[in-house]
């Protein structure tokens, strides 16, 4: 007999996984555009800089703001907003120009994002019954909208400009909303008390999630930018937009599949072993093996997207879950924020080996840590 309560978490989270991926094209195509395309947007390569990375900076200030936002007004109203507030961040990239213009568009959408991305963790989590595989399947939906715009928007660059492109990523943003309107109205945690307003230090997890966030969306992810600059200079723009595209394709294809095995065989055990391996894989990258270990590090990506969810729902149950998820979200824009800046003042004056390889040391300290509840 089927559980009642997991197929409700099922037809939500895919609700919720859709919604994300309709809303979350214009911010990807943005990193691919906004840098080659400074000029377009009025906005200098520093300034460019600065946007990509405004909206993980009010994500890490905001996101406990969106969490009790998000408690109090349940998935329906949070997810509807955050949807609107998508299309119109789009339509700005798409008619606005200067630096503090767009500048509140990316903080807008750093705040929408939060918004989303928490409703499909929580969703996703509803039910500890198939929270993994669920997981999986709500990354791979996730990224199914990205994966197809990034190339589309590369070539489309090139036929009629770098801003034509988030008129039709505004109006796919809107198809959110009817997905929006069918998750749950109801807030989660009018009967809880409000969270304790205190310092606390990081746990196993939190540092596991900065160091993701540091290894595999900052260093990693520049370093193989630079790469494709390198080999394929007159096509520099295609070929980052078919990597970045082919990195959301590795989800589609294999984060149900890193769901399906944290389910049978434990989220923690798969987090250490696919981290160790991430980190050797880091070292070879460093090493001068790029492609196969590249090839290497966005399968792993992949598989562990699915894992953090579910160990942190069985680790903080009841109200205390929507907190942890906003919390291990925070410290890994924190990684994923400063990755890029790390990036730009090591590898020009440091051995690509050290870099990788420290971050790989990190990255598998991190991981045995998690090993123990915190």
């Amino acid at each position: 007999m089927s559980d009642p309560a997991a197929s409700s978490a099922d037809r939500h989270s895919r609700d919720a996984a859709l919604a994300l991926s309709l809303a979350l094209p214009a911010d990807v195509v943005l990193y691919l555009l906004l840098p080659a395309h400074a000029g377009h947007f009025g906005v200098s390569l520093a300034q460019a800089g600065v946007l990509l990375a405004a909206n993980r900076l009010i994500r890490i200030a905001g996101y406990g703001w969106v969490a009790r936002r998000y408690a109090a007004r349940g998935d329906r109203d949070i997810c509807t907003l955050a949807a609107l507030a998508s299309a119109g961040c789009a339509l700005s990239y798409a008619l606005l120009s200067g630096f503090w213009l767009l500048l509140a568009a990316r903080l807008l959408w750093g705040l929408s994002f939060a918004a989303l991305n928490l409703s499909t963790q929580a969703l996703a989590t509803a039910s500890l019954s198939g929270a993994a595989q669920r997981t999986g399947r709500s990354r791979a939906l996730i990224a199914t909208g990205p994966m197809l715009a990034l190339p589309a928007a590369a070539w489309l660059a090139e036929v009629a400009g770098p801003r034509f492109i988030f008129f039709i990523l505004a109006a796919l943003a809107l198809l959110a909303l009817p997905l929006a309107r069918r998750l749950p109205a109801h807030g989660r945690t009018q009967a809880a008390p409000p969270p304790a307003r205190r310092i606390r230090p990081p746990g196993s997890l939190d540092a596991w999630s900065f160091m993701e966030g540091l290894t595999l969306d900052g260093l990693f992810i520049i370093g193989l930018a630079l790469l494709a600059q390198d080999a394929l200079p007159e096509w520099a723009l295609l070929a980052a937009g078919v990597l970045m595209a082919l990195r959301y394709l590795s989800e589609i294809l294999l984060s149900p599949l890193g769901g399906r095995l944290a389910d049978r065989l434990g989220a923690e055990r798969m987090l250490v072993v696919l981290s160790l391996a991430t980190s050797a894989a880091l070292v070879g990258f460093g090493a001068g093996w790029l492609w196969a270990c590249a090839f290497i590090i966005v399968v792993l990506r992949a598989l562990q997207l699915p894992l953090l969810a579910p160990i942190v729902a069985r680790r903080h149950p009841g109200h205390e879950r929507i907190q942890a998820l906003a919390a291990r979200s925070i410290w890994r824009d924190i990684g994923a924020g400063a990755g890029p800046m790390l990036a730009g003042l090591l590898l020009p004056a440091a051995p690509p080996i050290l870099i990788y390889g420290g971050a790989a040391l990190l990255l598998s300290a991190a991981a045995l840590a998690c090993l123990r509840s915190d």
